[in-house]
């Protein structure tokens, strides 16, 4: 049942998960979802979905421990990530906003996360490396960025805050070209049959702009009450 769920979301665009989960709740007022722009690498046409993995990252100063603890924080996150839930996407927040300075995601760490199984990420930091990074492995990041500074994980599976969106470990995110959205635990068991009732409520203004031979304002008007009457 949910790799059916997991197949219907690739299917359709971050935009029409927000107006779906609205579906679901039976109104407006849904905003577990991203802000802003985006930057993004990676996307082929399907958008990413899967369970968040979650850590926090800096880069603007060095680790606060010695060696033997930045190799044991570090051997943590990518176990963590190796041996998480599937499928996932890596979510990564970034401590030094709004003054990001250093990339965790590049040619090295996105080919890693990539064999481990990981769809692709959502991060409000950095990514670089544009020309090296791997095939099928969509990210969305806050800006394009040049250097890792002193970039490392200080958290591993904690809720974080990306975007603007609240994101816990296991939640189901949706992402694409145009940002990430969290489909709420409560919204999950509904969220087929949501998208399948706003599209076939968007249909009654579509057909008639789409197929009329003669589309006026009349044609319009109809169409858009009994959209009106049936929308959330």
């Amino acid at each position: 049942m949910e790799i059916d769920l997991f197949e219907l979301l690739r299917g359709i665009d971050t935009p029409t998960v927000c107006n779906a989960i609205e579906v679901a709740l039976g109104e407006r007022g849904h905003y577990h979802y991203s802000r802003g722009s985006v930057a993004t690498a990676g996307f082929g046409g399907q958008p990413i979905v899967g369970r968040a993995l979650t850590a926090k990252i800096r880069a603007s100063a060095p680790f606060d421990g010695g060696p033997q603890q930045a190799k044991e924080r570090r051997m943590a996150y990518y176990k963590y990530m190796a041996d998480g839930v599937r499928p996932a996407i890596a979510v990564l927040e970034d401590l030094d906003k709004p003054n990001i300075c250093g990339a965790y995601w590049g040619e090295v760490n996105a080919t890693v996360h990539k064999a481990f199984g990981i769809s692709g990420v959502v991060t409000d930091g950095l990514v670089r490396d544009l020309g090296e990074l791997p095939d099928g492995f969509p990210i969305v990041a806050a800006e394009i960025g040049v250097s890792h500074a002193f970039v490392h994980v200080v958290e591993i599976d904690t809720p974080v805050s990306v975007f603007g969106m609240d994101v816990s470990p296991g939640d189901l995110i949706h992402a694409d070209i145009h940002g990430a959205a969290v489909v709420p635990r409560s919204v999950e068991p509904k969220i087929a049959a949501a998208v399948a009732q706003m599209l076939e409520t968007e249909s009654i203004v579509l057909e008639p702009a789409r197929n009329a031979e003669n589309y006026d304002f009349e044609t319009f008007r109809r169409s858009w009450e009994a959209f009106e009457a049936a929308r959330t």
